[in-house]
């Protein structure tokens, strides 16, 4: 049975979904989505002998929702991760799982805390190591100087993107979700003018894939209507304040145990069309890590493919 628990950060309140007793692992989800992304993973990683537990990132379901751009920069959301496995798991480090920008949110929380967290497993998003650069100069060299839309470029001024998401919640939900599934045909996520919205060009299928269910829809709907949408997206207009907190670590690598389950259909796995090895880029950043890339999966790579990731996460749980 899942408890949902009130973790006190210091800070503020986070919600958190637990089930199970052992060694904890702590899932952290990312961009538009909540505890609810690890469904398929809480009870079979509980049954495995863990502590499962998934969080609700700040700006979510549950937690607590902070107005300031500033409250989501990575140092705060590492700092909420580090104070939710110590209250959960105050005696020994902790096990990670990300998905999608929880992936970077476990990725540092490892680089930054070693002592804190002894093995890393990261969906969807590679480790690229500490940037040389804020990421939004690689986004706008690449993509608005060319005059091509990005949707982060999208996400940076506040007001408008949050105003799209919240018109109409489901369709925008519905519509984000399919254009970067491993249903979607090419050209589903469109090729548009900077200046563009995100959902201009993107398609409501007339029937959604069979992974995520009316009810499951339901749920996110349910949440983000009661949430809003102001403290995911805050979490893209702090590349600038990520950049510089992360180059203190930059001569580290991650040196735990690591997972990468990767989507071959997945824009975020390949950086953008980036790096046609994802594991590869990897290596010499996290050499204790091992790489999988499922073929045809998209960017929802534990709701798309939950026996494959389930599989590779509890075999990998079971060999640390």
């Amino acid at each position: 049975m899942t408890d949902f628990r009130m973790i006190d950060t210091g800070e503020l309140r986070l919600r958190v979904a637990v089930e199970g007793q052992g060694p904890l692992v702590l899932m952290v989800h990312g961009f538009p989505e909540s505890w609810y992304s690890w469904r398929h993973q809480i009870g079979p990683v509980a049954r495995a002998g863990f502590t499962a537990a998934a969080i609700d990132v700040r700006g979510y379901g549950g937690s607590d929702r902070p107005d300031a751009v500033e409250a989501y920069a990575m140092e705060h959301m590492v700092a909420d991760i580090v104070a939710v496995a110590r209250a959960l798991q105050p005696d020994a480090p902790a096990i990670l799982v990300g998905h999608d920008w929880g992936a970077p949110m476990v990725w540092n929380s490892a680089l930054a805390h070693p002592d804190r967290f002894r093995a890393v497993t990261a969906l969807s998003v590679p480790y690229a190591g500490v940037p040389t650069r804020p990421f939004t100069d690689v986004f706008r060299a690449a993509f608005t100087a060319k005059g091509r839309f990005f949707y982060q470029e999208w996400f940076q001024a506040e007001g408008p993107p949050e105003a799209e998401a919240e018109r109409d919640v489901r369709d925008f939900l519905r519509k984000f979700y399919y254009a970067i599934s491993g249903d979607a045909p090419p050209g589903t996520w469109p090729e548009k003018a900077a200046g563009a919205t995100l959902l201009e060009g993107m398609v409501d299928p007339d029937r959604f894939p069979a992974w995520l269910t009316p009810d499951d829809l339901d749920y996110y709907v349910a949440a983000f209507e009661a949430s809003g949408f102001r403290g995911p997206i805050n979490r893209y207009r702090n590349h600038e304040r990520d950049f510089a907190w992360l180059q203190r670590y930059r001569d580290r690598r991650i040196e735990q145990p690591a997972l990468f389950i990767g989507g071959g259909k997945d824009p975020a796995t390949t950086l953008f069309g980036a790096v046609a090895d994802p594991v590869a880029l990897m290596r010499p950043l996290v050499p204790r890590l091992e790489g999988h890339v499922l073929a045809g999966c998209g960017h929802w790579t534990q709701q798309e493919r939950p026996e494959e990731v389930n599989h590779l996460l509890l075999d990998w749980l079971a060999r640390l």
